[in-house]
């Protein structure tokens, strides 16, 4: 039996209504975690899905709280964290999952867009940090995980993801930085990118095509499911994985191989 399941920690997951994030809050999800789930909640129906995440999770025996906040928005991560000590008293991991890929070229870049994809991903992650690093440097178990992409990894004419790219990119940097500065104070800071993954809804009649072209794109010949990534996110938070920082993992089904 694992260290994990005797020490309470607490878990702050960004992107937790669906997902890749709502898949990491099922996986962990058990007596002695607590569950500080985000959402941007930009409407009801993102709200209550929110919710019925840690519905769930709590029936698993997680204490959960919830929070809503577009992490894009001036001071909002600080918010987020400051949020988590107030209601748990610590923070012990962060993992940094929101975030979105935009089909974009470069000759068609919208500045704005550009400016949004990084206020997002690498400008949050590292405000997110920032703010939880005096908390994360007081756990024994302190563990830091972003969630970036192969967009990152993998450049084609045909799928042209600029922005996204660009924006995550900077992530994985901004990752490497703070897993060299953290690592003296016992802190592993990681990424993982995943390749194509099924959205929670499924393929559509409408879409159906694309999912089929990303599965043939793909050697191991099937997108992934997000509990796939979320099993390697749950490994780089456990002990089992105190000696790995730095690091960019992929789960991509062999997606960035050639």
């Amino acid at each position: 039996m694992s260290d994990e399941s005797h020490a309470r920690r607490v878990v702050l997951i960004t992107g937790a209504g669906s997902g890749i994030g709502a898949a990491l809050a099922r996986r962990l999800a058990a007596p002695g975690v607590d569950l500080m789930l985000h959402a941007r909640g930009a409407d009801d129906a993102s709200r209550e899905r929110l919710a019925a995440v840690a519905r769930e999770c709590e029936a698993r025996g997680a204490i959960c709280a919830t929070a809503c906040a577009d992490l894009a928005e001036a001071l909002a991560a600080q918010n987020l964290i400051e949020a988590t000590l107030a209601r748990f008293g610590a923070l012990d991991q962060l993992v940094a999952n929101a975030g979105h890929a935009q089909r974009q070229t470069l000759a068609a870049l919208d500045m704005d867009a550009l400016t949004a994809a990084f206020a997002a991903m690498p400008a949050a992650f590292a405000a997110l940090v920032r703010t939880a690093q005096p908390a994360l440097v007081k756990s024994a178990q302190g563990r830091v995980v972003a969630v970036s992409s192969f967009v990152a990894h993998r450049y084609r004419a045909d799928a042209p993801f600029a922005a996204t790219a660009a924006a995550k990119a900077a992530l994985e940097s901004l990752a490497r930085t703070a897993a060299a500065e953290l690592a003296p104070q016992g802190v592993t800071v990681n990424c993982v990118a995943p390749g194509y993954t099924r959205k929670d809804a499924g393929p559509t009649p409408e879409n159906a095509p694309a999912w089929t072209r990303a599965a043939e794109a793909t050697p191991l010949g099937r997108v992934a499911d997000p509990a796939d990534v979320a099993e390697l996110i749950a490994f780089l938070l456990s002990s089992a994985a105190r000696h790995i920082t730095g690091q960019t993992i992929h789960v991509d089904g062999g997606l960035t191989l050639g």
